[in-house]
């Protein structure tokens, strides 16, 4: 049991082997099935950065997706049919599903309340809380619109954690494009 253990471990997360490109004809397809099936999902992380300043800026070996709570077993069943495998985690908090080429989604399962507020329940047993107007945002991926996380939103995902270069350079392009602050207590490189 440990060995298997392991090996799942190896295929989920940074440093995953094997590793794929999560390519933009792929992020739509995996929207479409779920959109096909009723499941409303919403772009966070480098995806919906990108998706926000209409062009894929760099390589991202992930796609990060919002999903309300009660949506996640269906979800679960479509990506598990496109020949996703959940390897991390478990809902209700964020879980990682991974296929055979080593392309991963990552799912951040949100509980939404009588304001609209998405409550997301971290595994530090802490809430954090996507804003009601952060669900409103809308990119574009290959000329396709998506539904995404607002730019605002985005800075503050970017809080919490010690930021990388890519980090640092999402931050800025948001500054740039939308005139957006900056995370809270952000001090750049």
């Amino acid at each position: 049991m440990k060995n298997s253990e392991e090996q799942a471990e190896r295929r989920v997360g940074r440093g995953r082997e094997p590793a794929a490109e999560m390519r933009p004809e792929e992020v739509l397809r995996l929207i479409d099935c779920l959109k096909e099936v009723g499941v409303e999902v919403w772009l966070d992380g480098g995806w919906c950065v990108d998706a926000l300043l209409g062009e894929q800026r760099r390589v991202h070996d992930d796609l990060d997706l919002v999903v309300d709570l009660r949506d996640v077993p269906q979800l679960e069943q479509i990506l598990s049919e496109e020949g996703y495998e959940l390897l991390g985690g478990a809902a209700p908090l964020s879980f990682e599903m991974v296929d055979p080429q080593g392309r991963q989604v990552d799912v951040h399962p949100a509980t939404f309340d009588e304001k609209g507020d998405g409550v997301y329940k971290m595994r530090s047993d802490e809430d954090w809380i996507y804003p009601a107007a952060g669900f409103t945002g809308r990119g574009e991926i290959l000329g396709k619109q998506v539904r995404c996380l607002t730019p605002e939103v985005q800075m503050l995902v970017h809080t919490g954690y010690e930021l990388s270069d890519k980090d640092h350079e999402e931050i800025r392009a948001l500054r740039e494009r939308f005139g957006v602050a900056p995370p809270p207590g952000y001090q750049p490189p």
